[in-house]
């Protein structure tokens, strides 16, 4: 019986008008993949025999996404479907796109530069599955595998290295071996990719069911170029009772433990992203922070802070937008804020830390302590458990109460500085931070009356 699959309504019905029209059509790469893994694609490619002008007469809505490299978009109820030319890649000259392409009529030469055997199937219900490289095999085997020659592949785009690594993560695959040792010799080119290509292979990396992953790819030398932080905290060994893992394993237990959360599970992709790179660089300066004590234990003082601005430029280098660092690097400067239960000020405190960061982020902030705590030692966390959640309770306590955070609850603003003859410009935001000062730490005094007449002495 030959093996079937159920295409979307749509895609049958794309490939049969091209079919009709004379021409081969298939569905193919990865969403071939996910279907026969039984997973929902996110997207359906198409490739076919026909050149992008055939296709475009064929539909009344098309799109020239990319016609130099044989790709149209077709559109069907307003919904996308690329549809590719079959092709023949010329020479890569910048170890990333071909300098021209070829289109062909065989199926076989346009699955054939294709990256991963998994990757290189194509389906349609006339044929069935084209599997020229042993792709469904290799599904079955949980192997990711270059197609042909590994070293060809990867001299031809080494952004393939970092998806080989990217596509282990996500399906929970071993790598060939002949195709790991390809990516180990030319790792080096990863530094003709773009900041953006590489963050995009990372970011899925990072959300996936297994982002140990990132390990491999230190050890196959992927992190070299683009995340040399990362190779330095799997060198760093923690050495206190604190914690079991050196301090790279420490950060992928940390993003396991986040990925666990109900908060991360019922987040949007952006906010999963930021929870992500918080984790991953939550501890990204303890290697330079590191010193011992006199009975030979590490401490790491001062390493949340440090962390912050080294988290910033790692950032800034994968061309994050301004929100996602400006975030990432205020959870990251702040994850190791335990308050002591003891402490007579734990509110004001915490009113500190909810002014630094924004109301709005402190339940990604109490995320990010208990995937902390979950990757320290595990004699540890209930202790910690219990810090942070007396703190969630202050912290729902202090917005039940409405007590001010921030210059927008103040209860003055600067026109009322004003009216009492205060001048516009620095010394007027100034004074206003000053009154903060004091309604953070004694939030009964947030009122107008009280903190004019405070303004008044201070112009005196």
């Amino acid at each position: 019986m030959a093996f079937r699959l159920t295409l979307p309504e749509k895609v049958t019905k794309l490939i049969s008008i091209i079919e009709k029209a004379g021409y081969e059509a298939y569905a193919v790469g990865g969403c071939v993949r996910d279907a026969i893994l039984g997973r929902v694609p996110q997207d359906w490619d198409v490739t076919t025999s026909a050149t992008p002008e055939q296709v475009k007469a064929l539909f009344a809505h098309t799109v020239d996404t990319g016609i130099a490299h044989g790709t149209v978009t077709v559109l069907m109820n307003r919904e996308g479907f690329e549809v590719t030319t079959y092709r023949i890649d010329g020479a890569y000259e910048d170890c990333r796109h071909p300098k021209e392409v070829t289109f062909t009529r065989s199926l076989e030469e346009d699955l054939k530069r294709r990256d991963f055997t998994v990757n290189a199937m194509a389906y349609n219900d006339k044929t069935g599955l084209v599997d020229l490289f042993g792709g469904r095999e290799d599904l079955t085997n949980g192997i990711i595998r270059a197609v042909g020659d590994p070293n060809e592949r990867f001299q031809e785009d080494a952004l393939r290295i970092f998806r080989a690594i990217r596509f282990a993560a996500q399906l929970g695959f071993s790598i060939d071996p002949e195709t790991e040792k390809a990516m180990s010799s030319f790792a080096g080119n990863l530094q003709a990719v773009s900041a953006e290509r590489i963050r995009e292979e990372l970011t899925k990396l990072l959300g996936s069911d297994h982002p140990e992953e990132l390990i491999r790819a230190s050890e196959i030398g992927l992190t070299a170029y683009w995340l040399p932080e990362w190779d330095t905290m799997l060198a760093t060994p923690q050495e206190n009772i604190h914690h079991i893992y050196d301090v790279g394993r420490h950060t992928i237990e940390s993003i396991r433990a986040m990925h666990a959360s109900d908060t991360y599970r019922n987040a949007d992709r952006h906010t999963r992203t930021i929870l992500d790179y918080t984790m991953l660089l939550h501890d990204c300066a303890k290697p330079a922070c590191k010193t011992y004590y006199e009975d030979g234990s590490a401490h790491f003082k001062g390493h949340e802070h440090l962390s912050a601005k080294l988290g910033r430029i790692v950032l800034r280098r994968l061309k994050f937008d301004n929100e996602t660092i400006d975030t990432a690097e205020k959870l990251i400067d702040n994850h190791d804020c335990r308050l002591k239960l003891k402490h007579q000020k734990i509110d004001h405190m915490l009113r500190r830390v909810m002014n630094r960061i924004g109301e709005d982020n402190m339940p990604l902030l109490f995320e990010v302590q208990r995937a902390d705590a979950h990757a320290h030692a595990p004699a540890f966390l209930e202790g910690n458990l219990t810090v942070i959640g007396r703190m969630e309770e202050a912290c729902s306590r202090i917005i039940e109460e409405g007590q001010c955070v921030s210059l927008k609850t103040l209860a003055v603003k600067g026109a009322d500085l004003m009216a009492i003859g205060f001048a516009p410009g620095p010394k007027l935001g100034e004074i206003l931070s000053q009154l903060l000062e004091d309604v953070l730490e004694f939030p009964e005094h947030n009122t107008k009356e009280y903190l004019l007449d405070t303004a008044r002495k201070m112009k005196e």
